[in-house]
């Protein structure tokens, strides 16, 4: 099982990778192959959204099949695949497929690994286990930073893309070999989809996920490295994402236990939360702060939007163990649609209110404006702490 669980781990820091390493690579995607900043937006929204659209057959495969055929295969056929076309795309729908399989492969890791923790662990730990392999897993996010640029420069960004489908395809096989299905429940219920949305609590607690993953995943994903470059200088994005990333990588740290410290999870949810929309709301007010703020607040935003795996482990609590692996994938639909609503809408958004430092304030406000949403909703959930 410790061998399953750092393989699977392995597949997470490449989904964390995947899921942001377009910041870097814009610049050289729009001067190699015209995309836009709009259209890298479309083509980060479709990860997302077919990443989130995967959650429900990655349900019923992990109930049915177990955690290792269903890793192991989407993550080889699809994320493999996805990455060795992004290597030798030549026009911007090919990256848009190109995000589209890489999305569906890496989109049964993080939940294979959710299942196998709620199956064998006790459910008081589930937080700071799924807080733990979140912030391991998001030393992807740092190689999608100023490590990619060094590989884009030596290899081009053609030769790095094909380094990555064979790390994908390899690490797959890894999966296949080494993962282990917990034992199933013989003998009882087996439930669907339906019978987790009868459970009342969810439903407050499914649209704090919708928005609280967002704004952090939207702007370490694309937005923080146009909003450098445009507004302050390209030489520093690869930094700037850099110290956003190492600040995800602290928040989910810091939120995994955090629930047994305090006693509540709601709580340390909610008051991120707000924190986070606060922090988002003085970067409308004060969208050109200088670099080193922008850095500071933008790696705040990145710190406190960690919230995500305490959210998982509050719904989790109210599902019965024949419903795990349906129930965390529906709650990981949730946030990875959120995400994926939230890249789709962004790009309107910026080309809307004009572009340049407009349209950067315009999508700081929105965020703002998300969050304080969800916090309102958020509110009426009960807590639950196991």
């Amino acid at each position: 099982m410790n061998a399953g669980i750092a393989i699977l781990t392995l597949a997470y820091v490449l989904s964390q990778f995947y899921r942001a390493f377009l910041a870097v690579l814009a610049p050289d995607l729009t001067a190699d192959l015209g995309i836009t900043p709009a259209e890298l937006s479309r083509a980060s929204g479709i990860w997302f959204l077919v990443f989130a659209a995967m959650q429900i057959p990655v349900g019923l495969s992990l109930d049915r099949i177990g955690p290792r055929r269903t890793a192991a295969i989407l993550l080889g056929v699809a994320g493999g695949g996805g990455a060795a076309l992004f290597a030798v795309a030549t026009a911007g729908w090919q990256v848009s497929v190109a995000m589209g399989l890489i999305g569906a492969g890496c989109s049964p890791v993080l939940m294979a690994s959710y299942f196998i923790f709620a199956r064998q662990f006790r459910p008081a730990v589930f937080a700071t286990l799924a807080g733990v392999l979140i912030g391991v897993g998001s030393l992807g996010n740092i190689a999608a930073s100023v490590p990619l640029g060094w590989a884009a420069e030596i290899l081009g960004w053609r030769g790095a893309m094909q380094a990555l489908a064979g790390l994908t395809v390899a690490t797959a096989v890894g999966c296949w070999c080494l993962v282990r299905d917990p034992e199933e429940i013989a003998g009882g219920p087996r439930g669907s989809l339906l019978d987790v949305l009868r459970i009342p609590a969810i439903w407050a607690i499914l649209p704090m996920l919708f928005v609280n993953y967002a704004p952090a995943a939207g702007l370490r994903g694309l937005w923080a490295g146009p909003y450098v470059a445009d507004v302050y200088d390209a030489r520093f994005v690869g930094a700037v994402t850099l110290a956003m990333g190492l600040a995800m990588i602290a928040g989910n740290f810091a939120y995994g236990p955090a629930d047994r410290i305090f006693g509540t999870r709601k709580w340390v949810v909610m008051g991120g939360n707000l924190i986070g929309a606060a922090i988002c709301g003085v970067l409308w007010l004060i969208p050109v702060p200088g670099l080193w703020m922008a850095t500071g607040l933008l790696a705040a935003v990145g710190f406190f939007g960690a919230s995500y795996a305490l959210c998982v482990a509050h719904g989790r609590a109210f599902f019965p163990q024949h419903l795990v692996g349906r129930g965390v994938t529906l709650l990981n639909l949730f946030s990875i649609g959120g995400v994926g609503v939230m890249q789709f809408a962004t790009g309107p958004i910026f080309v809307a209110a004009g572009g340049g430092v407009a349209g950067y304030q315009a999508l700081f406000g929105v965020f703002a404006l998300v969050l304080l949403a969800g916090c309102a909703i958020y509110a009426l959930a009960p807590d639950n702490t196991d």
